[in-house]
């Protein structure tokens, strides 16, 4: 058992890609060849040698567990699904349980020759995403504990008693899927009881490599998920792992949402410490006897510093609510509400920020200290830590009386919203009026939007941005590249074509530099997939747009050919999940502010000529229909209030990055748009849902177009004419020809240009083929007839 008590003062975690995205820099290399694999570890060992050493200097104990030390590799639910064997069936061939864990996780993201990768969805419905399990009855649960064993083992040798971090065996199965290569299991619950011995053998491994306490995180296990079944999963998960008999302390943690009735669940199993997420919700006020004389005897890790977004925060408030615990536990620990990997790392980095929303600000270590005061509070009372307290205070008092926090101007245009502006007139209206202006053959060919950004575009703007280059030399660069996109597209015989957004970094960076009420960064980094990384803006006040954002290259690009040429925004659901939110207003109120925006960039396109617009909205992955929630409405109107001012004749393309049925089943019924794109070439297969199952009983008029992607643009595969063709026929025996587009799964950012012409030529190549087997006319193959 456990050698000592739980720390008084925590994280759950913290940034894993180095202060300025050292780790992510490293794959990169390893990626393209220029390292090895052995460097890639030894770099992302440094930086983990790193975080610990910084952890100890901001006040975290070296020496009783207090710094976490998750596995440094991909995500969290992918780590411990290769400690635990959790593969699907089509890995088992090219991994072995005891394979080098980076080994692994490459071939299981990257995928394998003709093996495909796996998915990747939202975790917790933030920004971060993780791989997902595939696990069925067929699963071989074997422990792969190699680099927990090494890394405790390590720590140890270095002065640390760290303490091991996984994700538990509750949300491990609750996040994981159908493996689709075999029968699968119908409830993955009935798989816990091969999975959970697998968690008791690493458990016993990584005690005798010399952990005293190890963190499960187990988030699925409150909120919305704690059904009985989840609950009853988890009291059989903890009672068994409670059980081993020469096991670390063990530490359940729970994230995202008040923890409720999972507390009494977890106070009658033998784990020693419970994490609760106070910053959405307090303790339960009505506990029972019997559960009150439970906690008394075990700790509560009080979570009340938020771990997810970057503001300084109410200190005092904080105190209040791990004094509250106090209550239920002598032992309370004070710590994140989640794991610090939703934050950048420092704020101090941050030398071009307006000093004044710096003040405003916490980011990863900032929340450490804060941790720290906190802690130091509830052991030797507040007044030991007034100055801090008092300062806290003075910052949340300036931000709220920050100039430009509320724009009168926005305030009066929001008051004034009503539904009408919401709604375009009726699909079938707006059909007519736009297949007669366009004029596009059936199934038109078009891309997602962004082109791969090439070495001369990154260089071009680093040189703009270091003053090294006249802002004129870097828009005759970009107009450059654009050019050589529009080229590109025509040569290949594309039916609509795309700028290529060769002057966006990103997507959300581009739009939030010109407008009002957001502040960019230059460090602040967050892991998104894998060890990939955005950088989210800071939206601080109300927002408003200065001026047009993307007429002028957009009306560039129509110069330059005959054919249409689509107009490409960020939707406001989208721009949210990539900002650091404000949190002093409804989210529904800040996204329509942003929606406002957008409407009126849209009637500037519609003035410059544009008849096309796409609207990105990948943040609506995790929309359900017809739920009826809070969440799932505002982002829906938000979108809706954007595009609900565009002309009958504008066609508007709503475009989801995702596969998953009731999210596009969502996307199709309620956003109104009149083509909808999503991710659809890995799931093409007549042996598994697809995602046009989820349109049934909808005609064209309730769903307008559908654009299912046919090409795989997350892997480096080149797809032949005969794949793309057969996934085309395959679509075309479930959706009529008339109301299908031809496009990739995504934008091309992450493939190399060399990569992405041939796909796109097959991509052309495989839907003339498939017009002509329609006997439809061609206008591209026509004009290339000599």
């Amino acid at each position: 058992m456990r050698a000592h008590g739980f720390p008084a003062a925590t994280i759950l975690g913290y940034p894993r890609i180095g202060p300025r995205r050292e780790l992510a820099a490293a794959h990169e290399s390893y990626t393209e060849g220029r390292i090895s694999l052995a460097t890639l570890q030894a770099d992302a060992d440094e930086i983990r040698s790193g975080t610990r050493e910084r952890l100890a200097q901001l006040g975290l104990s070296a020496r009783n567990s207090s710094i976490p030390d998750p596995l440094p590799l991909t995500d969290g639910v992918l780590d411990t699904a290769i400690a635990v064997g959790a593969l699907p069936e089509r890995f088992q061939s090219i991994v072995g349980p005891e394979d080098n864990p980076w080994e692994v996780a490459d071939r299981l993201t990257r995928g394998d020759g003709a093996v495909r990768p796996l998915e990747s969805a939202s975790w917790f419905g933030s920004l971060i995403q993780h791989y997902v399990p595939e696990v069925g009855a067929s699963t071989r649960f074997a422990a792969n504990s190699v680099r927990l064993e090494r890394d405790a083992h390590e720590s140890r040798v270095a002065g640390y008693a760290t303490r091991p971090v996984l994700v538990g065996p509750v949300t491990l199965l609750e996040l994981s899927a159908p493996d689709r290569d075999v029968s699968a299991a119908a409830d993955p619950f009935g798989l816990l009881g091969k999975l959970v011995p697998v968690y008791a053998e690493l458990l016993s491994r990584v005690r005798a490599a010399g952990a005293d306490w190890v963190q499960l995180d187990e988030p699925a296990i409150v909120g919305a998920g704690a059904t009985p079944r989840v609950l009853a999963a988890a009291t059989a998960a903890y009672t068994a792992l409670g059980a081993v008999a020469d096991r670390p302390g063990l530490f359940v943690s729970t994230s995202y949402a008040p923890i409720g009735d999972t507390l009494a669940v977890l106070a009658a199993t033998p784990v020693e410490a419970i994490g609760a997420d106070l910053v959405t919700g307090p303790l339960p006020r009505r506990i029972d006897n019997v559960t009150r004389a439970r906690l008394a005897e075990k700790t509560i890790v009080a979570g009340v510093i938020d771990g997810q977004n970057v503001w300084r925060g109410d200190l005092e408030r904080a105190l209040a609510s791990a004094a509250e615990a106090r209550r239920l536990t002598r032992t309370v620990s004070v710590s994140t509400s989640a794991s610090l990997i939703h934050v950048p790392h420092d704020v101090t980095l941050e030398t071009e920020l307006d000093p004044r929303v710096a003040r405003w600000l916490a980011f990863a270590d900032q929340k450490v200290e804060q941790v720290r005061i906190v802690a130091a509070g509830l052991e030797h009372g507040s007044a030991s830590v007034a100055s801090e307290l008092r300062a806290a205070s003075a910052a949340l008092a300036d931000r709220e009386a920050a100039q430009g926090r509320t724009d009168l101007a926005v305030r009066e245009r929001i008051n004034s919203v009503n539904e009408r502006d919401r709604h375009r007139v009726p699909r079938s209206e707006r059909r007519t009026v736009q297949r007669a202006a366009l004029d596009l053959p059936v199934l038109p060919t078009s891309t997602i939007g962004a082109f791969p950004q090439t070495d001369e575009i990154v260089s071009a703007r680093a040189r703009y941005r270091s003053g090294v280059d006249s802002a004129e030399k870097y828009v005759a660069a970009m107009k450059h590249a654009i050019g050589e996109v529009i080229a590109l597209q025509d040569r290949l015989g594309f039916d609509v074509l795309v700028h290529g957004e060769a002057e966006r970094a990103d997507m959300v960076t581009f739009f939030t530099e010109n407008l009002e009420g957001f502040e960019n960064t230059q460090y602040g980094w967050v892991q998104t997939r894998g060890v990939q990384c955005a950088r989210p803006a800071i939206l601080w006040g109300d927002v408003s747009r200065v001026r047009p954002i993307t007429v002028a290259w957009t009306r560039f690009a129509t110069t330059l050919t005959a054919k249409p040429v689509k107009g490409i925004l960020t939707g406001p659901a989208t721009l949210m999940s990539l900002s650091f939110v404000r949190d002093d207003q409804p989210l529904a109120e800040t996204a329509d502010q942003i929606a406002l925006v957008l409407r009126d960039e849209i009637a500037d396109l519609e003035e410059a000529g544009l008849s096309i617009i796409q609207v990105d909205e990948p943040a609506l992955r995790d929309l359900r229909p017809d739920d009826g929630s809070a969440a799932n409405a505002w982002p829906v109107r938000a979108f809706r209030l954007a595009t609900g001012g565009a002309r009958p004749g504008t066609h508007l393309q709503a475009h989801v990055c995702t596969s998953n049925v009731d999210a596009i089943r969502a996307a199709v019924t309620q956003l109104d748009a009149d083509v909808t794109s999503f991710e659809a070439a890995r799931v093409i297969s007549a042996s598994v849902p697809r995602p046009w199952d989820a349109l049934t009983g909808l005609d064209g008029a309730d769903r307008g177009d559908l654009a299912p992607g046919v090409y795989d643009v997350r892997t480096a595969h080149i797809p032949s004419v005969a794949e793309i063709e057969e996934r085309l026929l395959l679509i075309l025996s479930e959706v009529d020809a008339e109301h299908l587009w031809v496009v990739p799964d995504c934008g091309l950012t992450e493939r190399q240009l060399g990569e992405a012409e041939p796909a796109l030529r097959h991509l052309v190549e495989a839907t003339r083929a498939v017009r002509e087997r329609l006997g439809a006319y061609d206008p591209s193959a026509a004009a290339a007839v000599p």
